[in-house]
Parts: structure tokens; sequence; C-alpha cells
């Protein structure tokens, strides 16, 4: 093969993979599926976007409730987690952290109370759910600082949930953005 004919071939599959495919898929991604090609976004009622349906977002407010521990900070820049085994000790120290500020937030609590999901990180550091016990959990702190009946909480916290996908994958859980919106437009 000539010199010319790689050069050829070479300037041809840089066009079709560099750009004719990408430019295609971007465009069919955007017709078929535009809120998802454009990151899922959730805007508050002004049409302000305020996160992502599908990275957990960082609550300091005891008004809110508060999604997973996250070691990333919630960064959608950088996913993963540290994979630290359940006898490290920095996974020790951080989960004890976290159950520290639970027991500080609810001084009756008992440590075999609390759910899992707000003491560990999900895989990737970025998930936005927690599960529902995690949510009715938190109702009770939530409704002290906003005000809001804890039956109305509950509420919201059932409205907002999504079952298993397809009726048997995974567990019904409660998008933490979604839900605090809906505190959000209640307080205001």
């Amino acid at each position: 093969m000539s010199v010319f004919k790689i050069i050829r071939l070479s300037l041809l599959l840089i066009v079709l993979c560099g750009i004719v495919y990408p430019v295609a898929m971007t465009g069919l991604a955007q017709t078929i599926f535009p809120s998802q090609a454009d990151g899922s976004l959730v805007k508050n009622s002004d049409g302000k976007v305020v996160g992502s349906e599908l990275i957990g977002q960082n609550y300091k407010s005891p008004q809110y409730f508060q999604g997973r521990v996250s070691s990333i900070e919630n960064n959608g820049a950088a996913t993963g987690s540290n994979n630290y085994a359940p006898s490290n000790e920095d996974m020790l120290k951080r989960t004890e952290d976290s159950i520290k500020v639970l027991k500080k937030e609810n001084p009756e609590l008992d440590k075999k109370d609390i759910p899992l999901d707000l003491i560990t990180n999900s895989g990737s550091g970025l998930d936005p759910h927690i599960s529902v016990r995690a949510a009715e959990f938190q109702a009770e702190r939530v409704s002290e600082e906003t005000g809001i009946k804890k039956e109305e909480l509950l509420a919201m916290i059932k409205d907002s949930t999504t079952n298993r996908s397809l009726g048997i994958f995974g567990e019904p859980h409660v998008n933490v953005l979604e839900l605090n919106m809906k505190v959000q437009d209640v307080m205001e």
C-alpha cells in the first residue's frame, strides 16, 4: 500500500469517526432523548437550573433532606469513591463522624436505627437517591426545622418515590433534589 493511500484512508477515517459519527450521534440523541442528552437538568419554578437528577447535591442546611455521603463532594467532574475495606481506619473514622452528625441532629437516636445509605458512599460517589427509609428517617428533623407537618413530608416522600426498575430490579428510592424542591416550594 502506498503512502498516499494510507494518508487518504487515515483522513477518511478521521472525518468519519472524528466528525461525521459524533455529529450524527449527538443529533440523534438530541432528537430522541433531548433531556438526557442535555444532562437531565432540573429547573426550579423560575426556570433556573438547580442541578441534575443524576448527580447528588450537598445540602448543608438541616431544613433539607440529606443525601448519601460522598467522598468526592458530589463533584460530577470526577466520579468514584475511595475503595476502602470495612476495616480501613479512614473508612471507620468517616463512618463514625457521619454517625456523630446524625446523633447530634437526632439525640434520641439508636445507632442501629440509622439507614446505611446515610453513612455509606455509593460506588460512584454521585448517587442522587436515598432509600425511602432514609428519607422517612429524616422527616422529623425536617419538620422541626421547616414547620411543615411530618405527615405532609411523608406524603412528599411517597410522591417522590420511584419504584423498582421493571418492577423487579433495585429498591424503591427517593431523589433527594426532587424532594428538597418540594420542601422549598412549600416553604415559599
